[in-house]
Order: C-alpha cells, then structure tokens, then sequence
C-alpha cells in the first residue's frame, strides 16, 4: 500500500484530465449535517484540487495540504487563489501556527486510506474545533454493464487480479456501514456517525477509460510493459462508450465537544 500510495505525482496531468470531480450534492450534504455555515475547511490530501474546487467555489475557506511536489503544483493551477495550499503528509499535521487555528470541516476526498492508521482519529480530532465536522468521500469506479466488466476483468487477470483497495479494516463490501465509518463508531471521539451515498453515472469514450485507468494505483506500480500489454488487452474488450458507476459514499462523523 505504500508503494501505491506514492505512484500518483508521475500521473498528476493525466490525473486532473482523467479523475471525475465531485458534484454539488457532495457540498449540500455535509453542509445540512453540519447545521450551520462551513466557515473554514483543512484538506487531507487534496490531489489535484478536485474537492477543494467545490469547497472552496461554495465560500468555505479551504486549507488544501497534499505531500505530492507535482500533484501539488497541479492543484495550484486549477483552485482559486483563496485556497491555502501547503505541501505536507496528513501524519505531519499539527494544530499550530503552521496550520492556523482549528476547523470546523476535516475532510479527505478519495484519499483518507492512505493515511496510516496509527493516531488517525487522535489527530483529526485535533484539528477540528469542538463540534466541528470531519467528512470522508470516495469509491470505485466502475463499469455500468456486467458484461463489459467481466470482460475487462477477464483481460487483466493473468497480470492483475483487482484494481480496487480493499477495506483497510476488512468490512466486508455488503457490510450496512463501511469504513472509515466502522472505525469512527468505535471511536470515542466522534459521535453522530452517518453514511451516505450519492448515486452517479457519467458516460466517456474508451480512450477517457483507459486514461482512468491510467490513473489507479494498481496499474501503476505494474511494471511498465506489463502495464502496457494489460492496457492493450482492456482496450480490446470495450466498445466505443462506456457507461461507468461512480457513486459516491460519504461518512461523516462530528468531534465530541468533550472530550473523554
């Protein structure tokens, strides 16, 4: 996990042409659990600034951090310039001057299972002022038809046997609450936990696919001429269009106001 992890600042171009941003609903919904205005935002690992573009466009005052050097410079391209945008790992975040005061929103966009566990919740709880709201968004893109997905599993398959991540605490996929959610619960510093899902379907040619493709982990810490070869073998197996599934499940939880 590590090493893919680390693979995405050689794609970050292709990763801001290829990636789906997140639409409005995603702003709406933890603007209603949260019950009152989302002053001021910290972003764990902001990317390329796809969730920080909606945060920051609906007047929250985003700090995008992203430990990247190039996915980084590619988010300063594409956010407004009132996003604060600092190079540092989520495990290197402090309540201080560095970071300013605390925040009323907490939130990762697809990117909360590279974190390492070890004091996850201790730390996000620190950065959130009492009350405040951490959010969690993200899930697989997949393809709509059953039958063009077993082909393309069927054509990755003597190189690599899933592209998705599995759950970093094992909740099994049909599970009522999936992680990070399972953990919020056991936690005692967040209360209010709740999940969510926003149902989308975005269609795109077969070269915007593969340029998807491009872009997950699993393939790209493949070999580059295994990666190559199985990209050739997918592109075989799609029709023109693809219709793809890129729903949206969000957990959100709220930091107790006293602490245990």
């Amino acid at each position: 996990m590590p090493e893919r992890a680390r693979s995405f600042g050689a794609i970050a171009e292709a990763y801001e042409r290829f990636r789906p941003g997140y639409p409005v609903e995603l702003f709406d919904l933890v603007r209603e659990y949260a019950g009152r205005p989302l002053v001021t935002a910290l972003e764990i690992g902001a990317g390329t600034g796809k969730a920080t573009r909606l945060f920051a466009r609906q007047g929250v005052t985003v700090t995008a951090t992203e430990p990247d050097a190039a996915m980084l410079a590619e988010l300063r391209k594409q956010v407004p310039a009132s996003v604060r945008t600092v190079r540092a790992a989520f495990e290197d975040l402090r309540p201080g001057r560095r970071y300013g005061q605390r925040y009323g929103l907490v939130y990762a966009a697809a990117a909360l299972h590279w974190t390492v566990p070890a004091g996850r919740w201790a730390r996000v709880a620190s950065l959130l002022e009492p009350g405040g709201v951490f959010a969690s968004c993200g899930g697989p893109v997949q393809l709509a038809d059953p039958a063009v997905e077993e082909a393309v599993r069927t054509a990755r398959a003597p190189f690599l046997e899933s592209d998705e991540i599995p759950s970093p605490d094992g909740t099994p996929p049909g599970h009522d609450m999936q992680w990070p959610g399972t953990e919020l619960r056991r936690s005692a510093l967040f209360a209010d936990v709740r999940q969510a899902v926003i149902e989308r379907r975005l269609t795109m040619s077969a070269g915007d696919y593969l340029g998807h493709l491009s872009t997950v982990s699993a393939y790209l810490v493949l070999p580059p001429l295994v990666r190559e070869r199985v990209f050739r073998r997918i592109a075989q197996a799609l029709p023109g269009r693809v219709e793809i599934a890129a729903d949206i499940t969000v957990h959100l939880a709220r930091r107790r106001r006293h602490e245990p």
